[in-house]
């Protein structure tokens, strides 16, 4: 399809190609050796290539102790500055949940307030109104005649 040509070692490789066998299943392929881990000798060398060795050294002026005393350092520095701003978020947090409480307890006072004086209102109306159907009555019934 693509024009590559294809080579085989025998007649049993073209025939077994022919016939569209597939390779990872036909037991003497290096397709099937590989797909089934066969070639542990090749595995063995692939596993025993060489690792790096990382090595630290001084640089000119500063050996390798004061080096890694600086770097110590740093971390400590790092997490006490951490620390510090964690400690002034939490307070920051606390502050304004406090300031946020006291508002809504100030604004509940305040509709309590205007709730109770309007109640006050309210009873005062209706108190003067019944007090004026009562003297109404009266009158009307003081003007009649039985």
């Amino acid at each position: 399809m693509d024009g590559k040509p294809f080579l085989f070692a025998n007649k049993k490789c073209f025939s077994r190609f022919s016939h569209k066998r597939n390779p990872r299943k036909i037991r003497w392929t290096q397709f099937y050796r590989k797909a089934h881990r066969k070639n542990k000798s090749a595995l063995l060398k692939k596993k025993k290539t060489r690792r790096i060795v990382k090595k630290e050294r001084g640089i000119v002026g500063a050996s390798l102790d004061l080096i890694n005393a600086r770097r110590q350092q740093q971390k400590e520095m790092k997490t006490a500055t951490l620390r510090e701003q964690a400690i002034k978020e939490l307070k920051e947090r606390k502050r304004a949940k406090a300031l946020r409480r006291k508002k809504e307890r100030e604004e509940r006072r305040k509709k309590k307030k205007t709730t109770e004086k309007k109640d006050k209102k309210r009873t005062q109306k209706e108190q003067n109104k019944k007090s004026k159907n009562k003297f109404n009555t009266k009158q009307k019934n003081m003007g009649r005649k039985y």
